[in-house]
Protein backbone atom coordinates (compact mmCIF):
# COMPACT_ATOMS: atom_id res chain seq x y z
CA UNK A 1 0.00 0.00 0.00
CA UNK A 2 1.60 3.32 -0.93
CA UNK A 3 0.52 7.15 -1.91
CA UNK A 4 -0.37 7.22 -5.85
CA UNK A 5 0.34 10.79 -6.12
CA UNK A 6 1.42 14.31 -4.79
CA UNK A 7 3.92 15.48 -2.36
CA UNK A 8 4.20 12.19 -0.58
CA UNK A 9 4.18 10.13 -3.77
CA UNK A 10 5.37 6.41 -3.93
CA UNK A 11 5.90 6.59 0.09
CA UNK A 12 4.61 3.16 1.48
CA UNK A 13 2.05 3.39 4.05
CA UNK A 14 1.60 0.18 6.83
CA UNK A 15 -1.09 -1.76 6.92
CA UNK A 16 -3.23 -2.16 9.74
CA UNK A 17 -2.54 -5.72 11.40
CA UNK A 18 -4.64 -8.69 11.39
CA UNK A 19 -7.93 -8.82 9.19
CA UNK A 20 -9.63 -6.19 10.92
CA UNK A 21 -9.48 -4.19 7.85
CA UNK A 22 -9.64 -4.04 4.47
CA UNK A 23 -7.22 -1.31 2.40
CA UNK A 24 -8.38 0.07 -0.24
CA UNK A 25 -6.05 -1.45 -3.20
CA UNK A 26 -3.98 1.15 -4.78
CA UNK A 27 -5.78 0.26 -8.10
CA UNK A 28 -9.23 1.84 -6.77
CA UNK A 29 -7.58 4.40 -4.69
CA UNK A 30 -6.20 5.92 -8.00
CA UNK A 31 -9.00 5.59 -10.12
CA UNK A 32 -11.51 6.96 -7.56
CA UNK A 33 -9.33 10.40 -7.06
CA UNK A 34 -8.86 10.80 -10.60
CA UNK A 35 -12.73 10.99 -10.62
CA UNK A 36 -13.08 13.57 -7.09
CA UNK A 37 -9.99 15.17 -7.60
CA UNK A 38 -7.63 14.68 -9.13
CA UNK A 39 -5.92 17.68 -7.15
CA UNK A 40 -7.04 19.68 -4.25
CA UNK A 41 -6.45 23.46 -3.96
CA UNK A 42 -6.90 23.46 0.23
CA UNK A 43 -9.65 22.25 1.83
CA UNK A 44 -11.10 19.57 4.65
CA UNK A 45 -11.77 16.08 4.41
CA UNK A 46 -12.97 13.27 7.07
CA UNK A 47 -11.56 9.75 6.61
CA UNK A 48 -14.08 7.94 8.49
CA UNK A 49 -13.74 4.23 8.89
CA UNK A 50 -10.26 5.23 8.09
CA UNK A 51 -8.56 1.59 8.98
CA UNK A 52 -4.51 2.83 7.92
CA UNK A 53 -5.76 6.19 6.76
CA UNK A 54 -4.64 5.73 3.43
CA UNK A 55 -7.63 7.55 2.18
CA UNK A 56 -7.29 10.75 4.19
CA UNK A 57 -3.42 10.65 3.87
CA UNK A 58 -4.09 10.06 -0.20
CA UNK A 59 -6.29 13.38 -0.47
CA UNK A 60 -3.41 15.47 1.84
CA UNK A 61 -0.54 14.08 -0.51
CA UNK A 62 -2.86 15.63 -3.19
CA UNK A 63 -2.98 18.87 -1.62
CA UNK A 64 -6.02 18.84 0.72
CA UNK A 65 -5.20 21.15 3.59
CA UNK A 66 -6.76 19.01 6.54
CA UNK A 67 -7.73 15.85 7.28
CA UNK A 68 -9.81 14.71 10.41
CA UNK A 69 -9.28 10.07 10.70
CA UNK A 70 -11.79 8.37 12.90
CA UNK A 71 -12.03 4.84 13.28
CA UNK A 72 -12.91 2.38 16.32
CA UNK A 73 -10.18 0.07 16.29
CA UNK A 74 -7.64 0.51 18.77
CA UNK A 75 -4.86 -1.34 16.19
CA UNK A 76 -6.29 1.38 13.44
CA UNK A 77 -5.41 4.47 15.70
CA UNK A 78 -2.19 3.20 16.26
CA UNK A 79 -1.06 2.90 12.61
CA UNK A 80 -2.77 6.27 11.16
CA UNK A 81 -0.37 7.96 13.69
CA UNK A 82 2.49 5.73 12.69
CA UNK A 83 2.12 6.99 9.16
CA UNK A 84 1.02 10.58 9.89
CA UNK A 85 4.28 10.23 11.80
CA UNK A 86 6.00 8.63 8.81
CA UNK A 87 4.88 11.85 6.19
CA UNK A 88 5.77 14.10 8.97
CA UNK A 89 1.73 15.08 8.57
CA UNK A 90 1.15 16.17 12.57
CA UNK A 91 0.47 19.05 12.04
CA UNK A 92 -2.91 19.06 9.47
CA UNK A 93 -4.84 16.14 10.78
CA UNK A 94 -6.54 15.09 14.22
CA UNK A 95 -6.96 11.23 14.70
CA UNK A 96 -10.09 10.11 17.00
CA UNK A 97 -10.75 6.34 18.22
CA UNK A 98 -14.32 6.54 18.21
CA UNK A 99 -17.37 4.79 16.84
CA UNK A 100 -18.79 6.65 13.53
CA UNK A 101 -22.38 8.27 14.46
CA UNK A 102 -20.67 9.37 17.90
CA UNK A 103 -17.77 10.83 15.80
CA UNK A 104 -20.48 12.75 13.00
CA UNK A 105 -22.40 14.31 16.22
CA UNK A 106 -19.02 15.23 17.39
CA UNK A 107 -17.80 17.40 14.40
CA UNK A 108 -21.64 18.69 13.48
CA UNK A 109 -20.91 20.34 17.60
CA UNK A 110 -18.11 21.51 16.46
CA UNK A 111 -19.90 23.11 13.37
CA UNK A 112 -16.79 21.37 11.07
CA UNK A 113 -17.33 21.41 7.54
CA UNK A 114 -15.36 18.84 4.97
CA UNK A 115 -14.91 19.29 1.23
CA UNK A 116 -14.57 15.62 1.16
CA UNK A 117 -16.01 12.46 3.22
CA UNK A 118 -14.44 9.31 2.92
CA UNK A 119 -17.16 6.14 4.31
CA UNK A 120 -15.47 3.13 3.89
CA UNK A 121 -16.79 0.99 6.38
CA UNK A 122 -16.96 -3.06 7.10
CA UNK A 123 -19.03 -4.18 4.00
CA UNK A 124 -22.53 -4.95 5.01
CA UNK A 125 -22.34 -3.79 8.70
CA UNK A 126 -23.07 -0.04 8.23
CA UNK A 127 -26.61 1.65 6.72
CA UNK A 128 -25.52 4.04 4.05
CA UNK A 129 -28.35 6.01 4.39
CA UNK A 130 -27.86 6.06 7.89
CA UNK A 131 -24.86 7.66 7.59
CA UNK A 132 -25.39 10.28 4.94
CA UNK A 133 -28.98 11.29 7.30
CA UNK A 134 -26.44 11.83 9.76
CA UNK A 135 -23.85 14.14 7.80
CA UNK A 136 -27.01 15.72 6.56
CA UNK A 137 -28.67 16.40 10.04
CA UNK A 138 -25.15 17.68 11.20
CA UNK A 139 -24.77 19.73 8.92
CA UNK A 140 -20.91 18.51 7.51
CA UNK A 141 -20.81 19.01 4.03
CA UNK A 142 -19.53 21.90 2.09
CA UNK A 143 -22.10 23.25 -0.85
CA UNK A 144 -20.21 21.76 -3.38
CA UNK A 145 -18.83 18.71 -1.17
CA UNK A 146 -18.62 14.70 -2.07
CA UNK A 147 -19.63 11.73 -0.18
CA UNK A 148 -17.14 8.81 -1.39
CA UNK A 149 -18.88 5.36 0.12
CA UNK A 150 -16.85 2.34 -0.80
CA UNK A 151 -18.86 -1.11 -0.65
CA UNK A 152 -19.90 -4.60 -2.24
CA UNK A 153 -20.38 -4.24 -5.42
CA UNK A 154 -22.92 -6.44 -4.97
CA UNK A 155 -24.75 -3.93 -2.39
CA UNK A 156 -26.35 -1.56 -4.15
CA UNK A 157 -27.08 2.49 -2.88
CA UNK A 158 -29.34 4.54 -4.03
CA UNK A 159 -30.03 7.00 -6.41
CA UNK A 160 -30.72 9.50 -3.80
CA UNK A 161 -30.65 9.54 0.38
CA UNK A 162 -31.02 12.27 2.81
CA UNK A 163 -30.37 15.47 0.44
CA UNK A 164 -27.64 13.45 -1.38
CA UNK A 165 -27.63 12.30 -5.01
CA UNK A 166 -25.27 10.14 -7.02
CA UNK A 167 -22.81 11.89 -8.82
CA UNK A 168 -20.80 8.63 -10.23
CA UNK A 169 -20.95 4.64 -9.37
CA UNK A 170 -18.60 2.72 -10.42
CA UNK A 171 -17.73 -1.28 -9.94
CA UNK A 172 -14.31 -2.35 -9.58
CA UNK A 173 -13.70 -6.08 -10.51
CA UNK A 174 -17.23 -7.29 -9.33
CA UNK A 175 -16.00 -7.10 -5.78
CA UNK A 176 -15.62 -3.54 -4.84
CA UNK A 177 -18.00 -0.60 -5.61
CA UNK A 178 -17.87 2.93 -5.21
CA UNK A 179 -20.57 5.51 -5.10
CA UNK A 180 -19.63 9.50 -5.10
CA UNK A 181 -22.70 11.40 -3.72
CA UNK A 182 -23.15 15.12 -3.73
CA UNK A 183 -25.92 17.66 -2.26
CA UNK A 184 -29.05 17.82 -4.52
CA UNK A 185 -29.26 21.32 -6.06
Amino acid sequence: MRVIAGEHKGRQLKAVPGNSTRPTTDKVKEAVFQMIGPFFHGGSCLDLFAGSGSLGIEALSRGMANCVFVDNNPKAIQTIRENIKTLKLDDQVEVFRAEAFRALNAAGKRDLKFDVIFLDPPYGKIDYVDLLQAIEEQNLLQPSGLVYCEHDASEQLPQSAAGFTIRKQVDYGGTIGVTIYHTEA
